[in-house]
């Protein structure tokens, strides 16, 4: 596939490079769980607050979908909606595909960035746990092409790191993020390398800024609805 997006920064091709080892995607599935607290919740967060809006039949847009796990809550919490998924990472994508078996046939896959998904009237979008891998002009550009793909008045819910950035609250955050793993059951040594690699790899931004960007690329009445530890969600609106 040819890609239309601009290229990744640095930091956002140290994670698809990443998750495009296949020993890393395969393990994907067992990470997530343990640094994000809640995340079955936010699974079903997702869900209801899409509902609010989508109809039963509705065609929903999965920005970052590789490994599958939104999807599968999706797909299986509303058996009449259709999904297309995109990730950069192919490893990814081939996860996903395991994850969801019988599901796969409510679901189109695409390898690439959500500039690469064919614009058409989508009737919700999510993108959770990826726009944090993602700078400033490329987060926005992401979550216009986003907004681009929905109908009007469509919901969108984003969730993501986002914490305090000021000074010694960047540092004092991501161990709380790594301690939180560890306590969580995961490796302390990857929990460590983990907290290494965002905070030299991930320009996370505090919860204002997100908030603002999501409304700097076209999105009105954005509210957060979810907030645990390291992590923020937002519902909001084209």
């Amino acid at each position: 596939m040819t890609l239309k997006a601009a290229p990744p920064s640095a930091g956002a091709r140290h994670f698809i490079d990443a998750f495009n080892d296949p020993e890393a995607a395969a393990r994907y599935v067992d990470g997530p769980p343990r640094f994000v607290p809640g995340l079955e919740s936010l699974h079903r967060m997702c869900g209801v607050l899409l509902a609010e809006r989508a109809s039963q039949n509705a065609r929903v847009l999965v920005v970052g979908a590789g490994g599958g796990m939104e999807l599968k809550h999706l797909a299986q919490a509303y058996p009449g909606w259709t999904f297309v998924g995109v990730d950069p990472a192919a490893e990814m994508l081939r996860g996903a595909e395991r994850l969801l078996g019988p599901l796969n046939d409510r679901v189109e896959l695409v390898e690439g960035y959500v500039e690469d998904v064919a614009a058409g009237d989508f009737d919700a979008a999510a993108c959770l746990l990826t726009l944090h891998f993602l700078d400033t002009d490329e987060r926005v550009r992401t979550a216009g092409e986003i907004r681009k793909r929905l109908k009007p008045g469509a919901p969108f819910v984003a969730a993501h790191g986002s914490f305090p950035q000021g000074p010694g609250e960047r540092d004092l955050w991501l161990d709380r993020y790594a301690a939180f793993a560890i306590a969580s059951g995961f490796d302390a040594d990857k929990a460590r390398g983990a907290r290494e690699a965002v905070a030299a790899h991930v320009s996370m931004f505090s919860p204002e800024q997100d908030e603002a960007i999501l409304r700097q690329a076209g999105f009105s009445d954005v509210t957060q609805f979810y907030a645990a530890f390291t992590w923020r969600g937002w519902v909001a609106y084209a």
